[in-house]
């Protein structure tokens, strides 16, 4: 996703309160002297004073005379082992005087990282600690990279890169004061947006300045901050300098890789804003500058992004402007990618195509949010299915739900092409590994402010430093960050415990790396202002994702002043009041409720009662979603209730339309162009929405799934009839036919080419299975699972397309509805086709009034049976059949054709006949409790006991410890009332 920067100031739709202020400039304290000062001590003590203990104790460490014969003659005496522990503790010695080398050399010449000493994590960390403190006196902690602002990293793994967004906001979610502290300077940050952006005109204009690097007065170096400090009148400004200088030659032939210490002589480019000090306007207009200088200055103008072409101009800008880029490294091909396919992996986009074709960018671009609900509607389609076939609720459907049309089938295209199911799988088995790992250890779980996803990284933000992290989690770029990467996360498995943070919900992302915010454990009220409607999308894509998210167990998500259509979503999860007063007396008693439970299991917060031996108590968040601003008294009350909220599980977003609101511990705004800013938290997220017609669309494909107020809920209804009916006489012989229930085979078709012949059958098989027709995006994100670009996509399809050919009158096999989605001709047909089409016309169409003609058709129904759906599919394809429910389907439409051909049967008392009928369709479906009950009343009908009680003992067997459902235990009482002892004597 490209970045876009935020509206300037003067932008009608800036955020308020962007006017810059005085910042709190950081001086050296006495703290720092006094830290430079123990780090002095440290270093002599353990540079000088441990070697000269030793060489005074235990003497050099080598031998006088080099003699190994000798030496292995030698009996293992006490001075042998001490002589051996003394040459171990010189190695030592030696390497940590290696790493404070190494460290002080990096600090001192401020390029690049520091090298790594062989063996030498701890000791290289405590180098750099050592050193960072004694150089603190020289340079602010901002000039170190890595250094103070880097303490906590481990050495292996996290030099690279960590969370963009993270790294630039080091202070989120820090103590209230700092925040505080850091208002004024967050603002004159955003405030310099304009002045930024507008860095490349500047420079036309002649406005742009270098600073030549003098030695700084008492000290060896200078640094960004100071530099920024001195003449941008802000420390946190540095960035904008780095940006516009890193990776540039020096004049001594280095370079600024790093926001590090950085050498007198140097030159750097500042934004148009500076004043003061040693600056010069461009070398032409500088006279007073000595020409050895104008020259360097004029070599290293031409080393700038503008004359290469890139005109970035100022750079940097404000802090959440200036987040690093993060290019991810090229994925591995896909496992459903051919292995020859070579063209289309160089193509393959590393997440989603370029044009969206009309479907609503808002879901595309929501792919947690997006899983969760393309998982719950799977789910309700599946119950309606079951419900329908077992005569629970609203009468027979037929197998298929209404085929969505207009927003809502777009929205659904929507959710097949955005979602990223093995994401929220990976989030999930993360989060409860680590909640499994601490209980083993006896820890509890730490507090978790926040979660960020970066390029299949997570990053946990803590609310406080809570030691080290079990493995494979590691530190991140401080105490309070737990960090896990991609590859490790997919080493766990499903863990059985607890979810750990129900109340993680996506709020938006920045560059490359989603946020997600822990509702729950916000120490308050969450505050979001904006424009009514922006307000309204942001409540219901929150209230949508933590009704369906899949790393959630179960919780309660109140919500007022809006979403009353939204709980279709989630019944058993959403509730919706009527208003604040109804809220405030429902709060006030589950607080009550919550803090008397909590001291008497004698757990600090619910945190402790979700792992460890109380893990059974499952306590679940209550988020309360607040869209309706309440008035001054209410939002005081509401304040108090939240006030210790945290270690409740309760969490509370209100919205409000001022943009304060009393008590709230953390704002938010919501702007008219998407943007979520948190000024106070140095946030700036292109937010995650869910407007109001894509709402509304969502919804429907939930109603419509419903079976009790569904379309077609009843016996004459259009879920009765299949979306596509194949003619089953003989005129009607297709032209290609394929036959999918059982190994994939295709009749009609010259085999592609050995490398595309994979690619083109799973095409075709997904076509088979929508006559309604196939977005091309759903098409394409089916096959690539990690996107392609249109060229690959627009390729597939005319291969797709001549493969298929033409019809004898010409028409193309493949073509294209008036709303673009791909369809196949009718002369293309699957054996799915011809079974639901024999079904229908058995018991719906020629075959209700003439019993031979539907005895035949149940018949060959039942032989087009030869198994599973796609059985021989290869492993790592077709993983979109996950989005499907035609694995219900299947079943439950073959023992449908069982038990009619069994009542075709038992009509004329052909017993063997039915039986015969009902275990060819146990066969495919043979979890079907009406298949065995009907299995039952067959063989009961021969009069043969001992057969009746061995099918109930092989009933009782395979139940298990389950034990047999309730309506088959009433039937065998009915037909063998002595079942029980006869089946306790026989097995």
């Amino acid at each position: 996703m490209p970045r876009r920067r935020s509206p300037s100031p003067s932008s009608s739709t800036a955020p308020r309160n962007r006017t810059p202020q005085p910042v709190r400039v950081r001086r050296r304290s006495f703290g720092d002297f006094v830290k430079a000062f123990l780090a002095f001590v440290a270093l002599a003590v353990l540079l000088v004073g441990v070697p000269f203990a030793l060489a005074v104790t235990a003497g050099w460490p080598f031998p006088k005379t080099f003699e190994p014969m000798d030496w292995l003659k030698q009996d293992v005496s006490v001075d042998t082992f001490l002589a051996i522990l003394t040459f171990v503790v010189w190695l030592a010695w030696a390497q940590f005087t290696a790493c404070v080398l190494v460290e002080m050399k990096a600090a001192l010449s401020g390029v690049g990282v520091p090298g790594r000493v062989p063996g030498a994590g701890p000791s290289q960390l405590l180098a750099r600690q050592l050193v960072a403190a004694l150089l603190l006196v020289g340079a602010t902690a901002a000039g170190f990279a890595p250094g103070i602002s880097q303490l906590g990293q481990s050495l292996e793994g996290n030099q690279r890169p960590a969370v963009a967004a993270a790294q630039q906001t080091p202070g989120f979610f820090a103590q209230q004061q700092e925040q505080a502290a850091g208002t004024a300077a967050a603002l004159a940050e955003q405030a310099s947006h304009a002045e930024a952006a507008a860095g490349s005109s500047a420079r036309q204009q002649g406005d742009t300045k270098f600073y030549r690097i003098q030695p700084p007065e008492g000290r060896h170096h200078d640094s960004l901050w100071e530099i920024a400090e001195r003449h941008l009148g802000d420390g946190r400004r540095y960035k904008e300098i780095f940006e516009l200088n890193k990776d540039r030659t020096q004049p001594d032939g280095s370079k600024l890789s790093e926001a590090s210490l950085i050498r007198p002589g140097w030159i750097m480019e500042m934004p148009g804003d500076a004043r003061g000090g040693d600056l010069v306007e461009m070398p032409d207009e500088a006279p007073e500058v000595s020409p050895e200088v104008q020259q360097q200055i004029r070599d290293y103008d031409r080393t700038g992004d503008h004359a290469q072409g890139g005109g970035s101009g100022s750079g940097g800008g404000a802090a959440l402007a200036s987040v690093p880029e993060q290019r991810p490294a090229p994925a591995p091909a896909p496992a459903n990618d051919d292995a020859g396919h070579q063209q289309e992996r160089q193509h393959a986009a590393p997440a989603r195509e370029s044009s969206s074709f009309g479907l609503p960018e808002a879901l595309l671009a929501a792919p947690l949010l997006a899983a969760g609900l393309l998982g719950a509607l799977g789910h309700r389609r599946r119950q309606a299915l079951w419900q329908s076939a077992f005569g629970g609720v609203g009468g027979r459907r037929g197998m298929e739900p209404p085929t969505p049309t207009g927003d809502a089938q777009d929205v659904q295209d929507a959710l097949l092409v955005g979602a990223d199911p093995e994401g929220v799988r990976l989030l999930d088995r993360s989060l409860r590994g680590l909640a499994a790992s601490l209980a083993a250890e006896s820890r509890p779980l730490p507090t978790v402010y926040a979660a960020w996803l970066s390029n299949g990284d997570l990053h946990l933000q803590l609310a406080q430093p809570s030691g080290k992290p079990p493995a494979p989690w590691r530190l991140g770029q401080d105490q309070t960050f737990w960090m896990l990467a991609k590859d490790d996360a997919e080493r766990y498995e499903d863990a059985d415990t607890a979810a750990p943070y129900p109340g993680l919900v996506s709020l938006g992302t920045m560059d490359d790396s989603r946020l997600l915010l822990n509702l729950e454990s916000v120490p308050g009220i969450v505050s979001l202002s904006g424009a009514e409607a922006d307000r309204a999308a942001v409540f219901a894509s929150v209230a949508a994702e933590l009704a369906t998210n899949g790393w959630s167990d179960r919780m309660t998500i109140t919500l007022v002043g809006f979403g009353e259509d939204l709980t279709p979503l989630a019944p058993s999860r959403l509730r919706h009041l009527d208003g604040i007063e109804a809220l405030i007396e429902t709060m006030e008693a589950e607080t009550r409720q919550r803090r008397g439970a909590l001291g008497a299991a004698g757990h600090d917060s619910v945190l402790t009662g979700r792992t460890g031996p109380a893990r059974h108590t499952r306590w679940a968040p209550h988020l309360v979603l607040l869209a309706a601003e309440p008035s001054a008294e209410e939002a005081v009350t509401l304040a108090e209730l939240a006030a210790d909220a945290g270690r409740l599980g309760i969490g509370y977003l209100v919205g409000t339309g001022s943009g304060e609101l009393p008590g709230a511990a953390w704002e938010m705004e919501i702007t008219g162009e998407g943007k979520l800013l948190a000024p106070l938290l140095g946030l700036e997220l292109d937010a995650q929405l869910l407007p109001a017609d894509q709402q509304r669309a969502v919804v429907r494909l939930f109603t419509d799934a419903d079976p009790e107020h569904g379309p077609g809920n009843g016996p004459d209804g259009p879920g009765t009839t299949p979306p596509f009916l194949v003619d089953i006489s003989e005129q009607g012989r297709p032209a290609v036919y394929a036959r999918l229930v059982g190994p994939y085979e295709i009749i009609g078709l010259d085999t592609p080419d050995g490398e595309r012949s994979a690619l083109l059958h799973e095409a075709l098989a997904l076509l088979l299975l929508h006559r309604e027709g196939v977005h091309p995006r759903v098409l394409s994100s089916a096959l690539w699972p990690r996107g392609v670009t249109d060229d690959v996509r627009e390729a597939l399809v005319e291969r797709l397309r001549a493969w298929l050919g033409t019809d004898p009158d010409g028409t193309p096999r493949l073509g294209t509805d008036d709303t673009g989605r791909l369809t196949l001709a009718k002369s293309v047909v699957s054996d799915l086709d011809v079974l639901r089409s024999l079904y229908h016309e058995a018991t719906q169409g020629k075959g209700v009034d003439n019993r031979a003609v539907r005895g035949r058709l149940l018949t060959d129904a039942l032989v087009l049976v030869r198994g599973p759906l796609l059985a021989d599919r290869p492993e790592g394809r077709y993983r979109w059949l996950t989005h499907e429910i035609v694995d219900a389907q299947l079943p439950l439409l073959v023992a449908d054709t069982g038990l009619a051909l069994c009542a075709f049967h038992l009509e004329k008392n052909r017993a063997e006949k039915a039986i015969e009928a009902l275990n060819a369709a146990l066969r495919t479906a043979p979890a079907d409790e009406r298949l065995w009950n009907e299995l039952l009343r067959a063989t009961h009908a021969l009069d043969d006991p001992e057969r009746l009680t061995a099918l109930a003992a092989d009933l009782v067997g395979r139940a298990g410890a389950r034990g047999l459902p309730p309506r088959t235990e009433a039937l065998l009482d009915e037909l063998l009332p002595a079942w029980r002892d006869a089946v306790a004597a026989a097995g």
